[in-house]
């Protein structure tokens, strides 16, 4: 028997190491896995940026800066204006009209000059509005931060739903579940790296190093959008042509609300999205205030929900390259979530800090399975040209669902806890707990919403899609 010479060896081992690596048997000819990856960056820009605004830059104006807690609170929801325009966004990118011929890169491109033009100019107007001398009027800084936020959230939301559109296009049917996988993934692992470099280099805090790590993150993101997309999307004139009959955007909308029963879809998204995120900005301190976890205790929070989020892109993942429904898959998340709030709320009178931490697991199985779900049902929705379109509406119920749930959730928090504290609600209700179960019992309430929403679409659904033919082992393990 011929023993394999060196090359073959090599050959070999490069085969193996291809099939090892996470998502290898997501790439196709057509998308290989270094395009894929590569078109993944843009994610991970856009996790920096999130984990900037909703965390780093949080904390760095009312710990450090001495900023108000409600001004950091409208400065921090200013993004959201724009993420009702998603859809809107996702239209314009379907229907560019372009001579070179493409239609995500532009917005692609002006999201990423957007982000980076409100990160660079932010440092320095949180800095004014913090108090620093200006020579002006008192209300400069507080409008240029204004100004920042704006452009920061612009950016991001039009980048990520020009971003999202391009994979659908790039995607074919039986790849697409493993895309939106990957895609969510690599959103995970950029706030997860983020959150960890940004929250080093500000360990010793100076105004001087916010300036440095607030821009830096502005080039690198800049640096990242401009890899992912850098020879993505062919040109195609024939698609761009003004000679193309372009619909309007309220003809295009009452021809989405005809398919599919989208209405149905995005209140589904809305309802779940609310669901799983109003509680984002209290289960640290709940771990902490009721349960009396020490700081060390709380953050290993963020790795158990990364964990359980992570393990439902793999389910999800194989399950819908297997034919399952996404509907039924985002409902599975939903009860998931019913069950990981309730664990939450038993946690405090059993005093037990395991069933808070399983409670943190099941809440990033259930949020990976139903966002995994919704999306790809969303651009099955935008298979017969309008991704742009389908994805946008998405993302616009989710985004404003979600931010306007982090909003309540804090508030129903701190008004049912003034009340219990007061006596208002009886002697059995003055405990600590209360404030946060109030918010949990409300989540469960919307996910069971969320399941009256998309039962039927699940129940109809059902396995109608037949099974890939291809393999799913090792290689589909999102990161």
């Amino acid at each position: 028997m011929k023993k394999p010479d060196a090359a073959e060896i090599a050959k070999r081992w490069a085969r193996v190491g291809a099939s090892m690596l996470p998502f290898a048997d997501a790439a196709t000819k057509e998308l290989p896995l270094s395009r894929l990856l590569r078109l993944s960056l843009f994610q991970i820009s856009v996790g920096m940026a999130a984990v900037l605004l909703t965390g780093t830059l949080n904390r760095v104006m009312i710990a450090e800066l001495g900023v108000s807690a409600a001004l950091v609170a409208l400065m921090v929801g200013l993004p959201l204006v724009f993420a009702p325009l998603r859809a809107l966004i996702g239209f314009k990118s379907d229907h560019h009209i372009s001579v070179i011929g493409w239609r995500r890169v532009p917005y692609i491109w002006f999201g990423s000059l957007l982000q980076y033009g409100g990160l660079a100019i932010m440092p320095f107007a949180l800095i004014l509005m913090a108090g620093g001398d200006t020579g002006g009027p008192a209300w400069f800084g507080t409008a240029v931060s204004a100004v920042a936020f704006l452009l920061v959230g612009a950016g991001l939301h039009t980048t990520q739903t020009a971003g999202l559109a391009l994979a659908t296009d790039l995607a074919d049917d039986e790849n697409r579940p493993r895309v939106v996988a990957l895609l969510f993934v690599m959103l995970l692992v950029g706030m997860l790296i983020s959150a960890i470099i940004v929250g080093i280099l500000l360990s010793d805090f100076t105004q001087t190093k916010l300036v440095r790590v607030v821009q830096g993150a502005a080039g690198v993101g800049m640096v990242l959008n401009i890899v992912a997309l850098w020879r993505q999307e062919a040109r195609a004139p024939n698609k761009t042509s003004k000679k193309e009959n372009s619909p309007a955007f309220s003809d295009a909308w009452s021809a989405f609300l005809k398919g599919g029963n989208p209405i149905r879809l995005l209140v589904a998204v809305g309802l779940g999205s609310a669901g799983f995120s109003m509680q984002d900005v209290l289960l640290e301190p709940y771990g902490g205030e009721v349960l009396g976890l020490s700081v060390a205790g709380t953050t290993v929070l963020t790795a158990l929900w990364a964990a359980g989020m992570l393990a439902g892109f793999a389910f999800a993942a194989k399950r819908l390259t297997n034919g399952f429904d996404p509907h039924r898959l985002a409902a599975i998340g939903m009860v998931i979530g019913v069950f990981a709030f309730a664990a939450v709320v038993f946690s405090a009178p059993m005093n037990s800090p395991l069933v808070f931490r399983t409670g943190t697991v099941l809440i990033g199985l259930g949020g990976g399975l139903f966002a995994v779900g919704t999306l790809t049902a969303a651009m099955e929705l935008g298979e017969s040209g309008g991704s742009g379109l389908a994805l946008g509406a998405w993302g616009a119920v989710q985004a404003t669902a979600a931010g306007v749930a982090m909003a309540l959730g804090g508030s129903v928090r701190d008004v049912v806890s003034a009340l219990a504290e007061s006596g208002q609600l009886g002697p059995a209700l003055q405990d600590s707990a209360v404030g946060y179960s109030a918010v949990y019992h409300l989540e469960i309430a919307l996910l069971f919403m969320a399941l009256i929403a998309i039962g039927p679409l699940a129940r109809h659904g059902g396995a109608a899609t037949p099974p890939s033919s291809r393999k799913f082992g090792i290689a589909e393990f999102p990161g």
